[in-house]
């Protein structure tokens, strides 16, 4: 083929170089005129060129294997006809055509075993799978891809048998040669056409967890689509130093960020971040203090019976003077005490939207200042800044988040985002996960990236209307916090005329009164998960509710004393 090529080439040139002889010829009647000598020249030069080519494409004919259908032709063309003339010589008057039917065995045996080598190669896959799932896995099979992957510039990379995995389909890829797995990556166009995938289907080209091996992951299924999104309190984790952001999609495990750390949140309007945000703020109200300023005020309408919320532009002054005011009192009180991390309650100041509040602070130094010395010193002294924004950018007319403050925003979560440089806001470090190739559709509302955490995409857990409703109420004041800490915050009753519910530490206390001695007899005698009773247990023994005895067993405050 490289030979017919060639040849081919060789005579386009040829006739090419010819033409133009007859064109130099016409031009001029002198026949040592410049041009017409290069004509010549050029044309014997292509001339020889072709005779070269076609003693090669010669060579080349002769020296082509045959193919195995070619050779059995020829075998058989040997034996078939020296097979009849025996037979007939040998029937005479008992018709013996052993040889003709022997040669017809072999020839019809031949002709089978051909056919069985041209076979396509069918791929077994489980029934349970989709259509979809079952075309991916035929094409990811070792068989399917090593004949097809030089078609689409893959060749030195064979696959190892696809699984179905709770979050789609996973198979490892081997990469020989000069391939790595950024290169593969790079490829991932190629690799959706080789596999027909379609255009909206997650592909994640990660290493594997050996040299020279790539692992390749088809989102085909959302390991989380068995699991209600709907926030509850039980979600909150018995570690007080973390709180629970949502599932891995691809896992199903639960996805746990740092409660004391300070927070950015990004997404574009309709991805669902007011909603994903609000598991997160009902946590930090729950177990301490919260102050949200909002710039545009929908969320403050829901949340202003439950906490402060700071929505005109002298509520949200006071709110960060008094927030300023409060991390400064409380750097002096630490100072008095000795000790170097504040133990009291958390403030979480949250901010709702960031591009709003900027271009209301920007022209104020003192204000946006403090605002910058929340986010760098607040930390330490229990004052903890999370920043929301739709414009995950620091640069610009209408940032949406302060250059000096997104430094010290290190726990990074991102919805869908508008392109690559915001990209880069939200994940810093991690923007290669591609935030903004999230599909759109509400399928992928509440979907993202956790900064660190691998390019695994997280569901979130949600909180509508009603469940902000149900939380306590606890303003906070600067003069409240200079009171005696207040114990944690429980839901609120249920309205008059309606059967009210027992708190998860109302009912862990009154199975400890009751007669459960240890954890697993009051989850079993409350229905409690392990977590949530652990978690109540702590909290009862603190406040002295309940005593717990050197060999573990729970007793009643007062039976204790």
């Amino acid at each position: 083929m490289a030979a017919q090529k060639e040849h081919n080439a060789a005579r386009s040139t040829h006739a090419t170089a010819k033409s133009q002889q007859l064109t130099a010829r016409a031009a001029s009647n002198n026949p040592f005129a410049a041009g017409r000598r290069a004509a010549r020249v050029a044309s014997k030069a292509a001339a020889r060129h072709e005779r070269d080519t076609r003693a090669k494409l010669k060579a080349a004919r002769v020296n082509y294997p045959s193919t195995l259908k070619a050779r059995a032709i020829q075998a058989h063309s040997l034996h078939t006809v020296p097979t009849v003339i025996t037979s007939v010589v040998m029937s005479g008057a008992h018709l013996t055509v052993w040889p003709a039917a022997t040669s017809a065995v072999l020839i019809g045996a031949n002709v089978a075993g051909l056919a069985l080598g041209r076979r396509k190669v069918r791929v077994p896959v489980d029934e349970s799978v989709s259509l979809e799932e079952r075309q991916l896995m035929e094409r990811l099979d070792p068989s399917y891809w090593v004949e097809h992957a030089p078609d689409r510039g893959l060749s030195g990379t064979v696959t190892t048998p696809p699984a179905m995995e709770p979050g789609g389909i996973r198979c490892e890829i081997r990469l020989d040669g000069t391939w790595t797995v950024k290169t593969l990556a790079d490829k991932a166009d190629s690799i959706r056409a080789l596999l027909g995938a379609r255009t909206a289907l997650r592909i994640r080209i990660t290493s594997a967890s050996r040299g020279g091996w790539a692992a390749l992951t088809l989102a085909t299924r959302s390991a989380a689509a068995g699991v209600s999104s709907l926030w509850t309190p039980d979600r909150i984790p018995a570690d007080p130093l973390t709180m629970s952001l949502g599932l891995d999609t691809e896992t199903g495990d639960e996805v746990l960020i740092p409660f004391d750390e300070r927070l950015l949140v990004s997404g574009a309007s309709g991805t669902g971040k007011s909603w994903s945000f609000r598991p997160l703020m009902a946590t930090a109200h729950l177990r301490g203090d919260l102050l949200l300023i909002d710039g545009k005020g929908e969320e403050a309408t829901v949340w202003e019976h439950a906490c402060r919320v700071a929505v005109e532009s002298d509520e949200i002054t006071d709110a960060v003077d008094d927030a300023h005011a409060e991390m400064t009192r409380r750097k002096a009180d630490m100072k008095q005490r000795g000790i170097s991390v504040w133990d009291g309650r958390q403030l979480t100041v949250v901010v709702d939207e960031g591009q709003v509040i900027l271009a209301l602070i920007s022209k104020d130094k003192d204000r946006l200042q403090r605002l910058i010395e929340l986010s760098s010193l607040g930390r330490s002294r229990g004052v903890v800044l999370w920043w929301a924004t739709q414009y995950p950018l620091t640069d610009g007319g209408a940032p949406g988040v302060h250059k000096l403050i997104a430094p010290n925003l290190l726990t990074r979560f991102s919805l869908r985002v508008a392109g690559t440089t915001q990209a880069q806001v939200a994940l810093d470090d991690c923007a290669h996960y591609a935030p903004h190739q999230i599909p759109e559709g509400r399928e992928y509302r509440g979907h993202g990236y956790l900064k660190g955490y691998g390019p695994r995409m997280l569901r979130t857990w949600t909180l509508d209307d009603a469940g902000v409703r149900k939380l306590p109420k606890s303003i906070w004041t600067p003069e409240r916090s200079r009171q005696t800490p207040a114990a944690p915050l429980h839901l609120v009753k249920e309205p008059a005329g309606q059967p009210v519910s027992a708190s998860n530490r109302d009912r862990v206390l009154a199975a400890v009164q009751a007669g459960a001695r240890t954890a697993k007899d009051v989850a079993d005698g409350t229905g409690l998960n392990k977590g949530t009773v652990s978690r109540e247990i702590r909290a009862l023994t603190a406040d002295g509710a309940v005593h717990r005895t050197a060999d573990g067993r729970l007793l009643p405050g007062q039976q204790a004393a």
